[in-house]
């Protein structure tokens, strides 16, 4: 109840409604409501500068994955794949690019209908070579002829880029139901190594491999938290980044916990070390991010509701709205957390039923001048006569923090961006902020995912001294990276 569908009209669903729904049934059936979709591995980007967050051939700029979980596949409808384009001094670059999917030599399981191989993907690097990785959840992978499912497939990076993956062989849980529901990368422990969180929907638990991973798919150890006992709130989506400031990266912990005679959603910092520890609850949504927004050395933590406001989702607003709760040396700040909508002064747009502001967040640095900046896709915004068709707004990070001072806003309408915005295209159902071409600022990418009925789309907007830009920018589909034509949802979900 209260879950509502940017495309209810366009078969198959996008994954974060598909993952709502799917939650919504769980609910009806164990009393314990989940909610939530892949999350990137993000922190505050260092005053002055991007940082580079995937950089999967070593190169110094960085590199997007683009998934296309819905595409077909050696003939299986929703099998799923994901395009690696690289970054040069030029941006991305569509002729240096990868294609990485279960058909792909190298590359663990069996292409199958219903994978949605690419739907829940983050990146780090795992094995301590200095070789970004990237991490697949793939959640709807059955093993073998059990009852169980999920994998977690890593892409090993190197000097050529993408080539082979491993999937995690052990320790795993005992039972796996959709292991990889949700995937983050951090130092959770601070010991310098990367280590991988996943979520698995057999229970409500937090399980963290300690890395460094090894390439015959062995982490150290896992750890296995039951998030749902110690605070009331199930392990749904986790998005990491540091809040407090100190080696350990933190992590945020989304789901939903009871509320009256229903649920809603809701967050739980877990502060990192030797054991996470839960530091407190904040805003619930379906979409995070953990950046220094006000240049203080502390990451604030950014929720996205897209939802409208209703009796069980008292946190939303008409048309969706953004929570930034402040980060402090203790963890959470006692300062009043800012709620940002389209109806706040500056923000481009007005806040109107279904719009869909918060869908998607991204971090970073669009304009060098070391504040954090927010892209916040509002994927259900009408344009024009379309409805549907979807926006992306920039928030502009500063010393007082976030507002709307300085916004801009993007779609397929806005003068010098290519295409047209048309009903349901879906024009930032996924963000990434991230620096492509080594400048120090970081691009924007946006994709819509029902354009071209549900093929789908990516575009690529330049930085200036004076944040994101029109001029310059380009889109892109399968084609342009040679994959398969049809429905995929290309740009789905995007991580860089």
């Amino acid at each position: 109840p209260g879950l509502r569908m940017p495309s209810q009209e366009t078969p198959p669903m996008s994954q974060k409604f598909r993952t709502a729904l799917a939650c919504a049934a769980t609910a009806a059936l164990t009393g314990s409501l989940l909610a939530a979709g892949s999350a990137p591995a993000g922190a505050a980007p260092a005053a002055g500068a991007d940082r580079i967050r995937a950089d999967f051939n070593g190169d110094g700029y960085g590199d997007l994955a683009i998934a296309a979980p819905t595409a077909k596949v050696s003939g299986k409808s929703g099998a799923g794949y994901v395009a690696v384009v690289y970054g040069t001094a030029s941006g991305l670059d569509t002729a240096k690019r990868t294609l990485i999917s279960q058909a792909t030599s190298g590359i663990p399981g069996t292409p199958e209908s219903g994978d949605y191989f690419g739907d829940r993907l983050t990146s780090g690097d795992l094995d301590d070579d200095g070789y970004t990785d990237l991490v697949v959840g793939v959640h709807s992978e059955r093993i073998g002829s059990t009852d169980d499912s999920g994998a977690l497939t890593v892409v090993w990076g190197g000097a050529s880029g993408l080539k082979k993956a491993t999937d995690i062989t052990s320790p795993l849980p005992e039972h796996r139901n959709e292991l990889g529901w949700s995937v983050a990368t951090g130092d959770f422990d601070g010991d310098g190594r990367t280590d991988l969180a996943a979520a698995n929907l057999a229970s409500p638990e937090l399980n963290i491999f300690k890395g460094p991973l090894s390439r015959t798919g062995k982490a150290v150890k896992r750890t296995g938290i039951d998030t749902y006992e110690a605070t009331g709130v199930n392990t749904d989506r986790i998005v990491t980044g540091d809040v407090n400031g100190d080696a350990a990266t933190d992590l945020l912990i989304m789901g939903q916990e009871e509320h009256g005679d229903g649920y809603r959603t809701r967050s739980v910092l877990y502060k990192g070390g030797t054991t996470p520890k839960p530091a407190g609850k904040v805003a619930g949504g379906y979409a995070a991010t953990i950046a220094d927004v006000n240049k203080d050395g502390y990451g604030d933590i950014v929720t996205g509701n897209f939802m409208e406001k209703s009796a069980d989702e008292p946190d939303g607003g008409t048309g969706g709205a953004v929570t930034v709760t402040y980060g402090a040396a203790g963890g959470l700040s006692t300062r009043t957390p800012a709620r940002v909508t389209q109806a706040t002064s500056g923000v481009p747009g007005a806040a109107e039923k279904g719009d869909a502001f918060g869908w998607s967040l991204s971090a970073g640095d669009t304009n060098g001048d070391g504040y954090a900046d927010i892209a916040v896709g509002a994927a259900s915004e009408t344009v024009g006569s379309a409805p549907r068709a979807g926006t992306v707004v920039v928030l502009r990070g500063a010393a007082g923090g976030l507002t709307g001072t300085g916004a801009k806003a993007f779609s397929q309408s806005t003068s010098g961006v290519p295409g047209a915005s048309e009903s349901q295209d879906f024009f930032g159902g996924a963000v990434q902020l991230t620096d492509v071409d080594g400048n120090g600022r970081s691009e924007l990418v946006a994709g819509a995912y029902g354009e071209n009925e549900g093929a789908g789309a990516v575009w690529l907007f330049k930085s200036t001294a004076s944040g994101i830009t029109a001029t310059g920018s380009k889109s892109f589909g399968a084609g342009a990276v040679g994959g398969p034509s049809g429905l995929a949802y290309f740009g789905d979900v995007l991580e860089g």
